[in-house]
């Protein structure tokens, strides 16, 4: 889905069942402001292995769902994560952790929401990870399959895909 197909707002506005993630904690890092498709989910704590595991696979205009746990003591990802993102065809990603490179992520085309910087890199294999499913971001379930559209206005979550008229 291209970035001119849709308005959060708009979504909004015709269907009532929408999830909105919280508008004041996650952060736009990413080089495309405005993105789109169905999620694939994964959970994590302090360990970015299961995240790169999965970028280097097609994503075929996916959105990666990630739920760090709201860490901010290690960033789950950064540039080199976030270009093979890019490289393979993944619209975005929405991290509940965060993230590290800034001037390489705003740089790279893929869209990337998290909830802040810090240096740190990540541990590799700590903890184990889980991919698939249904997380938990800020208080709002997100399931593989749901759609995730995010633009300047916001973050919004769907079961199926939506089209504005």
């Amino acid at each position: 889905m291209s970035s001119v197909d849709f308005s959060t707002c708009d979504i909004c506005d015709a269907h009532d069942d929408v999830r909105i993630l919280d508008p004041l904690t996650l952060r736009d890092f990413g080089g495309t402001s405005v993105f789109a498709g169905p999620a694939l989910t994964v959970k994590v704590f302090e360990d970015n292995a299961p995240i790169r595991e999965l970028v280097v696979t097609p994503g075929e205009g996916r959105v990666l769902a990630v739920d760090g746990a709201g860490s901010v003591r290690a960033s789950l990802l950064g540039g080199n994560i976030a270009k093979r993102a890019a490289d393979n065809g993944w619209a975005g990603l929405v991290v509940y952790g965060c993230v590290r490179d800034a001037a390489e992520l705003a740089s790279t085309p893929v869209g990337l929401r998290a909830l802040g910087l810090v240096p740190r890199k990540t541990e590799r294999n700590l903890h184990s990870g889980r991919t698939g499913g249904t997380i938990d971001i800020l208080g709002t379930s997100i399931t593989d399959g749901d759609w995730i559209y995010a633009d300047a206005d916001g973050i919004v979550i769907t079961e199926k895909p939506v089209h504005n008229n």
